[in-house]
C-alpha cells in the first residue's frame, strides 16, 4: 500500500471517528434529558444539576461531554455558567434521535405509557397541521404548561401561559367553550398529559398537541420569547 492509499485510509478513520463523538455524546439518558431541556432555553448547571436530581460536578462532567461534540456553547454571567444548544440542528438532531427509537424499539412505547400511566389511550392528540388549521379559524386556544421560565424563554406564537402545577386553581383563566390545545417540552413530555386529564375532568376540551417546542424549533417555525 502506497503512501497516498495509506493517507487516504487514515483520513477515513479519522473522519468517521469525529462522527463518533458525537454518538458517544448522545449515548447517555441523561445527557439527551439535558438537551431536551436546553431545548426549551438556556440553563445554569446549577439548574440542569436540581431539575435531573444531579450533584453540580456529575452535570458538570456530562455538559463537557456535549460541549466536547460542539453539541453546547456557554457563556457566563457573574459567577454562573450558562449552556445552551449549539444551533436548531442540535434540537433537529434529539428529535430524530427519539424518532427513530419510537419507530423502530417497542420498548420505547412501552416506557411512554409507564411514564404516563393509564389512561393514555383515552387522551386525544391533535398534529400540527391541525392545530395551524385550527388557529386560522380562531377554534382553538394553545396552552403552554411548561414551567413560566422555559415559557419566557421560548414558546408557540400566540400560546397563553399556565404551568401544570398551577393549573387547577386558575381552571377560571381557561375557558369553558374553545377547545384547548396543551403542549409542554415535546412528544415524550409528561406535562401535556396531566394537563389534558385536569381540564377533561372539569369539562374542558382539552388536546394534547403530539409534539412539544423541541419538535416545533427543529421544523424551523417561529418561536416567541418573552413572559405571559
Amino acid at each position: 500500500m502506497n503512501s497516498g492509499t495509506d493517507g487516504r485510509e487514515a483520513g477515513r478513520a479519522e473522519l468517521w471517528g469525529e462522527f463518533a463523538r458525537v454518538g458517544k455524546a448522545l449515548g447517555s439518558g441523561t445527557r439527551l434529558q439535558m438537551l431536551d431541556l436546553l431545548a426549551q432555553g438556556q440553563r445554569s448547571v446549577e439548574s440542569l444539576a436540581q431539575t435531573l436530581g444531579l450533584g453540580v460536578s456529575t452535570a458538570s462532567a456530562h455538559l463537557q461531554t456535549l460541549k466536547r461534540a460542539q453539541l453546547v456553547r456557554t457563556h457566563r454571567v457573574k459567577n454562573h455558567v450558562f449552556y445552551t444548544l449549539a444551533g436548531d440542528d442540535v434540537a433537529a438532531l434529539l428529535s430524530l434521535v427519539q424518532r427513530v427509537a419510537g419507530t423502530h424499539l417497542a420498548e420505547v412505547e412501552r416506557a411512554w405509557h409507564h411514564f404516563t400511566g393509564p389512561g393514555q389511550g383515552e387522551i386525544e392528540e391533535v398534529d400540527r397541521a391541525e392545530l395551524l388549521a385550527r388557529l386560522d379559524q380562531g377554534s382553538a386556544l394553545v396552552l403552554d404548561v411548561r414551567p413560566e421560565a422555559e415559557f419566557a424563554a421560548g414558546h408557540l406564537p400566540g400560546a397563553v401561559s399556565i404551568p401544570v402545577d398551577e393549573l387547577t386553581r386558575r381552571l377560571d383563566e381557561v375557558p369553558e367553550d374553545t377547545d384547548i390545545v396543551a403542549y409542554c417540552r415535546g412528544d415524550y413530555c409528561v406535562m401535556a398529559v396531566d394537563a389534558v386529564r385536569v381540564l377533561r375532568s372539569h369539562g374542558r376540551r382539552a388536546y394534547r398537541l403530539n409534539e412539544g417546542l423541541l419538535e416545533w424549533r427543529a421544523s424551523g417555525r417561529p418561536v416567541h420569547t418573552g413572559s405571559a
